[in-house]
């Protein structure tokens, strides 16, 4: 989900990670398992003056499936779930004014049932999982090129991750911004 994001003008940063769990410092090998609570996730740090949360929420929509249950295209499990966290009211009255919108639009043959829920802690996956889709492209492009043979649509081929998108008022002091103005707290 990060290539989704990456290079959109006014996200300034796109970080993969866990959230939707409780157990302090999760990391793949116990997300991977399924039964921690925790969902694949990125968090978008993003200037609302150049990009709106409708925008990233626009962005969301056109890189997943959002009629399955437990699944991202290839990948199943608790872990794959859709989900959008919110921060705020108003991003929850967006996120869910958006979901209702494209599950009105009829789009898909099936409902809609993508979660939207209130942000936990965020936590920053290993190193060797930022920017998957560069530091291994050859792995992404058979992951790309297996959605493909499934009939799965060219403008969906990321993987669907859940999404934690944090304002950003400037981007000055990106790495403390999470612990400063406290967007990790819940």
């Amino acid at each position: 989900m990060q290539k989704a994001f990456d290079g959109v003008p006014g996200v300034v940063e796109v970080t993969a990670g866990y959230a939707g769990g409780s157990q302090p410092n999760p990391d793949y090998e116990l997300v991977e398992t399924g039964k921690t609570g925790y969902a694949e996730s990125v968090q978008v740090i993003y200037e609302p003056a150049r990009i709106s949360y409708d925008g990233l929420l626009d962005i969301y929509w056109h890189h997943i499936d959002p009629t399955t249950v437990n699944r991202a295209f290839c990948d199943t499990g608790p872990q794959y779930r859709s989900i959008i966290f919110y921060r705020d009211s108003a991003q929850q009255h967006a996120a869910e004014a958006s979901k209702q919108a494209l599950d009105r639009s009829h789009r898909f043959k099936t409902p809609v049932v993508t979660q939207v829920q209130r942000a936990t802690k965020f936590y920053p996956a290993e190193e060797y999982h930022q920017q998957f889709y560069k530091k291994n492209p050859e792995r992404y492009r058979a992951y790309v090129d297996t959605l493909a043979r499934h009939r799965i649509p060219l403008d969906r081929t990321l993987v669907s991750a859940p999404v934690d998108f944090v304002r950003e008022a400037g981007a000055a002091a990106m790495r403390v911004l999470l612990d400063a103005r406290g967007w990790d707290s819940p």
